[in-house]
């Protein structure tokens, strides 16, 4: 992290411990027994800013606020995005409770690049932390995939061999500072990279394949990935950690199995599940310490490395408008408030053209503008050849703030008023706020980026 942006998280942090609700300086070591006598976890999000279409930071706190979310997760220390957390005249009281090094460091494809830089970034930040008095208040972490650990069954569990010096060293650190072990778990990742994995295996509603482990049944994923995690914690002498469901979720497009339905069935099974204190096999009653859904939106200038689906992951729409109907603990979700949209006109292929010219137009508009939803399984994906025109010529124009030389594309776009969309093909209007504040080079997997867990109360100010 650079020394600017260190010095600025940390004097943010400094001045939100100012008026913080609990006092938690003596929290020096997190315990599975306090742990489990807590309160059951409640949902969190992961906020990601990745996006062509943006609302502003005051809109989306308070959706957070209308739909009681209480925790969030940021993938960088964007100042408007924190001023609007910290929350100048708003009813939210932020309260910085983890400090992310990197995320999914440990990945397969990074081939070791990184492991060298975890620990010395880990002891230079708590000894920062510390110089400001917030060693006890903040706590480190790294984020891992689930690739990280390896077995055919949960109750063999363990670490990846080359991994197994860092990640001993890692989880001493994070034990002795009180910090949970947060990991990023994807059934839907299962299941899309693999056509043998059971598809009712990925829910939570039971399956025809279920997988037994000694005196264990386990009919889902999640617990069985999540204890694989336990088991391998467990090896390292670690049986008690907490951990953190840092990310997990279910897209909604982008793919023949990303959907709405099957992203509502995944995660209000998950939260369900979470919510009921159910646990797993291997912790009983004791849910994970955290949990937060990916993602808040859609992001809609993320890459497509991982996938096409990468940018569809949202609960919400990039409007702040609910997908689907999902409870949270608290309700269904509530759409956003006040958004101002801009006017209600589209651009599209001119009938009257001939198109035969269009292939480097159409490709000049998705190489900006998001075509996901054109692709094999997408919800666009069957509109005939002059929708696939319109719908790449409206994206590129909404991202454009509708500039009207932005759908010229050589008189072979119009503007229209009669809204083109078609059956659950949606072409978007474009909102008023300004344009992505955020690049990714690989999808969620951005490394030594800065994540920050936010938790945050209500309070009459």
């Amino acid at each position: 992290m650079a020394r600017s942006a260190q010095s600025r998280l940390l004097d943010l942090m400094a001045r939100s411990a100012q008026g913080r609700l609990l006092d938690l300086t003596q929290a020096e070591n997190i315990d599975l027994d306090r742990w489990t006598n807590a309160r059951t976890p409640r949902i969190g999000v992961n906020w990601g800013t990745v996006s062509n279409h943006r609302l502003s930071p005051d809109t989306v706190v308070d959706l957070l606020k209308d739909n009681k979310i209480e925790k969030v997760k940021l993938f960088d220390a964007d100042p408007t995005v924190l001023k609007a957390l910290m929350g100048s005249g708003i009813e939210v009281m932020c309260d910085c409770r983890y400090v992310a090094v990197g995320n999914e460091p440990f990945l397969t494809s990074y081939s070791g690049q990184f492991q060298s830089y975890i620990m010395p970034a880990m002891t230079n930040l708590q000894q920062s932390l510390a110089k400001v008095n917030l060693a006890g208040m903040v706590k480190l972490v790294v984020p891992c995939n689930a690739d990280a650990y390896e077995s055919s069954l949960p109750s063999q569990g363990t670490f990846r061999p080359e991994l197994t010096q860092i990640i001993t060293q890692l989880v001493s650190f994070l034990s002795s500072n009180g910090s949970p072990f947060v990991v990023n778990i994807y059934p839907f990742l299962s299941l899309y990279g693999n056509s043998d994995f059971p598809q009712d295996y990925a829910f939570f509603g039971g399956t025809t394949h279920p997988v037994t482990d000694g005196p264990n049944v386990y009919d889902n994923a999640f617990d069985g990935n999540f204890d694989t995690l336990v088991s391998a914690l467990a090896k390292l002498g670690y049986a008690q950690m907490p951990i953190v469901i840092g990310e997990i979720g279910w897209p909604t497009d982008g793919a023949l199995s990303a959907n709405l339905s099957a992203a509502r069935a995944f995660n209000q099974g998950f939260i369900k599940r979470v919510l009921s204190n159910q646990g797993t096999p291997l912790r009983p009653g004791v849910p994970p310490m955290d949990v937060y859904l990916f993602s808040l939106f859609d992001e809609g200038a993320k890459s497509v490395l991982p996938g096409t689906f990468e940018r569809h992951w949202g609960i919400f729409s990039f409007d702040g408008q609910a997908k689907y109907q999902l409870n949270l603990g608290n309700g269904l979700l509530k759409n956003a408030k006040q958004v101002e949209y801009l006017p209600s006109r589209w651009c599209v292929a001119n009938p009257t053209r001939d198109l035969s010219a269009v292939a480097n137009h159409f490709k000049l508009a998705c190489s900006y503008a998001d075509c996901t939803t054109l692709n094999y399984g997408g919800s666009c994906n069957n509109i005939g050849e002059k929708g696939n025109i319109s719908y790449a010529f409206n994206s590129y124009y909404q991202l454009q703030k509708q500039n009207p030389k932005s759908c010229e594309f050589d008189g072979l776009g119009m503007v229209t008023f009669l809204d083109p969309s078609v059956g659950d093909c949606r072409f978007l209007v474009g909102v008023t706020y300004g344009n992505s504040l955020g690049l990714s080079l690989n999808g969620r997997r951005i490394m030594f980026s800065l994540i920050i867990f936010w938790g945050f109360g209500m309070f009459l100010v």
